[in-house]
C-alpha cells in the first residue's frame, strides 16, 4: 500500500495536488484489507456491534427503554482543521465519540489511520462501554480518531495535528480527567499522549489533576509501569483462564496447560508482540505470526524476540527470516491448524469467506471486532471456543484505569508501603529461621522479603481483574447455556443498567 501511495504522490505532482482525494483513496485501500475475509452483504463494523448487542440483550435483565438508552451513542464530535504540508493547506478530519456517560470519565483510545470514519469511531466507543463494564472499570466508553496515515507525515507535522486536535477537544469539553480521557490506539503511542497532556496542561494550568487527562503516557510524564504490555498480558491471562475450564478442555480436547499449546498470532504490533512474548515465556509454541505483507510459520515454534529483531533490522518485514517459512499470502496462515488463534490486528478478519476454513480450536479476540456475526456462528457450530474482544483485550483499559488513579493520587504505586512490607517479612522470616534452626542464604532472603514494585502491583491487579471477569462470563454462559460473547455482553448490559437505575434517569419521566 505504501508503494502505491508513493506512486500516487508522484503522479499528483504533475497536476494540482488534492490531499483529500489521496486520503480517501488510502482509506479505501485500508478498508480493502479489512474486507478480504467478508462477503459484500455482511454488516459493517458498527452494525456488527449492534447485532451482537441485540443478541445479548435478550439474555439481560434490562427493560426495553434501558436497552435503547444503553445502545445509543450519547455524543459525537466531528471537527476539521487546516494543517500546512509542503506549502499546501490540508484539511484534517477528526472524531471523538462518547458512547456512554453512565460513569465518568469516558475512556478510549485515539487512532491515527486513513481508515478512520464516524461509524468506526462509534462502534469502537460502544465496545469500550461494554468492555469497561465487563471488567468493572468505572468508566464510560469513548473513542477518537484522526483520518491520516501517520507514515505520510513528519514528526513535526504529527505534533501540530495532535496538538490542534487536542485544542478542539478542549474547546468542546471533550477532554479532561473527569470528562473524557483518551489513550493510545492504532498509529499512536506515548509520544502522542505526551503532546495531548502538554496541550491540555497549557489550556488548563490550574488543573492539579491535569496529568490524568490522558493515559498511556511515558513514565516521565506520569505513566504507569506495565502499561505498554498490558493488553498483550491481558490476552495471555484470559486465554490461560479459559483453558483451565473443564468444559473448554473437553470441547477443545486439550490438556488445559499453556505449556506445549500451539498459538498463531495475527498482527505483530504492540498487542500481538507482547501476547506472543507472554505465551512463549510460559511454554507455548508460537507456530505462526501474521503481518499485513507476509507471515512467518514454523510448526516447531518461532523465537519471538529473534523475529522482532529481524524485522527491525530489515525494513520492517519478516522476509528473509531464516528460522521460519515465509508465507506470501499471510491470510492463509489464519487457517493453519493450531490450538489457539489470536487475531490481534484489524476488525473483520474472519468472515464468511474464510470462517469455514479456520481450524483453530480457540479464537481469542485480541483485536476489536475481528470476527463478523455470521462468521461467529459458523465458528461456534464447527466447535471453536471464542473469547470475545470486549473481555479478552480489556487489559489496556484496566491498566489505563490504574494510571488514571495514580495520576489523581499523585503517588507512585508501592511508594508508601514497599519498605514496610519488606521489614515485616524480614521480621517474620527471622522468627521462622530461629525456630527452624536453618538460616537462609542472602539470595534466598532477598527473594522472600522483596516488596512489590509498581509493575508487579499492576500485573497483580490486571491478573485479578481478568480472573474475575473470565469467571463471571463463564458462570453466565453455563447458567444460561449461551456462548461466551453473549454472556460477557449480557453481564455488561446488566451492570450498566444497574448503574443507570441507581443514579436515576433525569428528565426522562413526567
Amino acid at each position: 500500500m505504501a508503494s502505491l501511495l508513493a506512486y500516487q504522490l508522484r503522479a499528483a505532482s504533475r497536476k494540482p495536488f488534492n490531499y483529500g482525494a489521496l486520503a480517501l483513496r488510502a482509506r479505501q485501500l485500508s478498508t480493502d484489507i479489512t474486507n478480504k475475509a467478508t462477503e459484500d452483504d455482511e454488516p459493517k463494523f458498527l452494525r456488527a456491534v449492534e447485532m451482537f448487542f441485540d443478541r445479548a440483550a435478550k439474555h439481560s435483565n434490562a427493560s426495553e427503554e434501558t436497552l435503547k438508552h444503553i445502545k445509543s451513542t450519547d455524543s459525537v464530535l466531528s471537527v476539521t482543521f487546516p494543517v500546512e504540508k509542503d506549502g499546501k493547506t490540508v484539511m484534517i478530519r477528526g472524531y471523538r465519540s462518547q458512547h456512554s456517560r453512565h460513569r465518568l470519565p469516558c475512556k478510549g483510545g485515539i487512532r491515527f489511520s486513513s481508515a478512520v470514519d464516524l461509524q468506526e469511531v462509534e462502534a469502537l466507543s460502544a465496545l469500550m462501554t461494554y468492555k469497561c463494564a465487563v471488567v468493572d472499570v468505572p468508566f464510560g466508553g469513548g473513542k477518537g480518531g484522526i483520518m491520516i496515515d501517520p507514515k505520510e507525515w513528519t514528526e513535526a507535522e504529527l505534533e501540530r495535528i495532535t496538538r490542534r486536535f487536542t485544542l478542539e477537544l478542549c474547546q468542546k469539553n471533550f477532554i479532561g480527567p473527569g470528562v473524557d480521557v483518551p489513550a493510545p490506539d492504532v498509529g499512536t503511542g506515548p509520544r502522542e499522549m505526551g503532546w495531548i497532556a502538554d496541550t491540555y496542561r497549557n489550556f488548563n494550568p490550574q488543573d492539579v489533576n491535569g496529568a490524568a487527562c490522558v493515559t498511556g503516557k511515558a513514565l516521565s510524564l506520569g505513566g504507569v509501569r506495565g502499561r505498554t504490555e498490558a493488553t498483550g498480558l491481558g490476552v495471555y491471562y484470559g486465554v490461560r483462564e479459559f483453558l483451565a475450564f473443564p468444559e473448554v478442555q473437553a470441547r477443545m480436547k486439550h490438556s488445559g496447560k499453556i505449556d506445549g499449546t500451539s498459538v498463531v498470532i495475527q498482527g505483530f504490533g504492540n498487542v500481538g508482540y507482547w501476547a506472543a512474548k507472554f505465551f512463549e515465556a510460559n511454554g507455548a509454541k508460537i507456530t505462526g505470526i501474521i503481518e499485513h505483507d507476509v507471515a512467518a510459520y514454523n510448526k516447531d515454534g518461532i523465537n519471538v524476540e529473534q523475529l522482532a529483531l529481524w524485522r527491525k533490522e530489515n525494513g520492517g518485514s519478516f522476509r528473509g527470516f531464516p528460522d521460519a517459512q515465509i508465507i506470501e499470502n499471510p491470510m492463509s496462515v489464519l487457517e493453519a491448524e493450531c490450538d489457539v488463534l489470536i487475531p490481534a490486528a484489524l476488525e473483520r478478519q474472519i468472515g464468511m469467506r474464510n470462517a469455514h476454513k479456520i481450524r483453530a480450536k480457540l479464537i481469542g479476540e485480541a483485536a476489536n471486532g475481528p470476527v463478523t456475526p455470521a462468521a461467529d456462528e459458523v465458528l461456534r457450530k464447527n466447535g471453536a471456543v471464542i473469547i470475545p474482544d470486549l473481555l479478552l483485550n480489556a487489559g489496556g483499559v484496566c491498566v489505563s484505569y490504574f494510571e488514571w488513579a495514580k495520576n489523581l493520587s499523585h503517588l507512585r504505586f508501592g511508594r508508601m508501603n514497599k519498605r514496610w512490607d519488606e521489614r515485616s517479612k524480614e521480621q517474620l522470616l527471622s522468627l521462622v529461621e530461629g525456630n527452624a534452626g536453618h538460616p537462609l542464604t542472602e539470595v534466598e532472603r532477598r527473594q522472600l522479603i522483596h516488596g512489590a514494585e509498581e509493575h508487579e502491583l499492576v500485573y497483580s491487579g490486571l491478573e485479578d481483574t481478568m480472573i474475575v471477569a473470565c469467571n463471571e462470563t463463564r458462570q453466565t454462559a453455563n447458567a444460561k447455556n449461551i456462548d461466551y460473547r453473549t454472556a460477557a455482553l449480557a453481564n455488561s448490559i446488566n451492570k450498566i443498567a444497574a448503574s443507570l437505575a441507581g443514579s436515576g434517569s433525569i428528565f426522562t419521566h413526567a
